[in-house]
This record gives C-alpha cells, structure tokens and sequence, in this order.
C-alpha cells in the first residue's frame, strides 16, 4: 500500500523476475480497482499475437481505416473477449470510470470508434481481458514475493514501448538490477 490505504487502484504491480505464469512474466499491470471485493487490473506490455487495432475494428463493425493502428494488449486472461481501453481523462464519457490520476478506462464499442476517427483521448491502450483476483488473493501474491508495486506513471504507460516497459517500471522503484531479487520472501 501506500499512504492510508492498504489498496493499490490507480498504482503499478510488476511481476517479480522469478514469476512462473508466463502469462506475466515481466509484465506490468496497471491497477483499475483494488478494495476488500478483490482487484482487476489491465496488464500494458503483452502485445496479442494476429490482433491490431485494425482488426478489432473490422471484428466490431467499424468500417473505414482508422486513424492509427497498433496492436492490441492482453489485459489478463478473465473474459479474454471483453475489450477496455486504458485513456487519458482527456475524453470521458458516461460509461468511462476514472480509475487514476489523469487516467480513465472505458469499455465500450464507442470509445474505439473515436480512436478510430482520431477523435480519441491522446493516448490510449487498447486490451482484450483483464486479470481478476478473489478478495485477498493479490495481497497474498504480494506477501510471496510475488508482485512489486509503486506508483503510476503516464510516461512508463502511454510513452514506454511494451518490451521496455516492465525495465524501466522496475527500474523506477530504484532497483538496478531486477535479477538480484530474491524469490524468497521475508517478513520482519
């Protein structure tokens, strides 16, 4: 946690460099919501392999080109057919809920659209699923040396290619080399 509460939404977890779920290994997750129901987060640097952001479009009916292409992110593996978009609070909507400082994240068909017709918040993410926890359950995988946390930042989000995201994440906490970190936890 950080300040008074013990909940990490609207923060960073960066798996830990001995984490055996290749599905985050090194990855970087961005904290949607935290609180005693559970947490779901958005993982930023797995690039979905035959999936961009041209074919999302043309798999939800968008016809045209669209402005930008890139590719889409594997947010986690729960409901890996739902899409969210990770944005900057620059354009919000009805449905968009506000999950950090300056951050936004919204699920539906129309803020692809905007993106689409580079009508979109400045920077975005777009991922298929999310990765979910019990409630507890990531407290636990921290307590086990399992995730690092710290504090969101826009550039290692918006402005961080996916495969120098989690060294430069990492790299912000003041750690020089992630491969001196002990897998074994301790509790003083």
């Amino acid at each position: 946690m950080t300040g008074n509460s013990p909940y990490l939404e609207g923060q960073l977890l960066m798996a830990m460099p001995h984490m055996s779920d290749e599905r985050f290994a090194q990855s970087v997750v961005y904290m949607c919501v935290h609180n005693a129901d559970g947490a779901m987060g958005l993982v930023l640097n797995k690039a979905l392999e035959g999936i961009d952001f041209a074919k999302l479009l043309d798999q939800v009916g968008f016809e045209g080109e669209p402005a930008d292409n890139f590719p889409i992110q594997f947010g986690g593996p729960v409901e890996p057919g739902r899409g969210f978009v990770l944005h900057t609070a620059d354009v919000v909507r009805e449905e968009t809920m506000m999950v950090g400082d300056g951050i936004a994240l919204t699920a539906t068909v129309d803020i692809l659209r905007a993106i689409a017709e580079g009508e979109g918040p400045a920077h975005a993410i777009v991922a298929l699923g999310y990765a979910g926890w019990a409630p507890g359950q990531l407290d636990g995988e921290i307590q086990a040396n399992g995730w690092l946390h710290g504090p969101a930042d826009l550039d290692i989000i918006f402005g961080t290619t996916a495969d120098d995201m989690w060294p430069r994440a990492v790299g912000r906490l003041g750690i020089g080399d992630p491969s001196r970190l002990s897998s074994a936890a301790g509790h003083a």
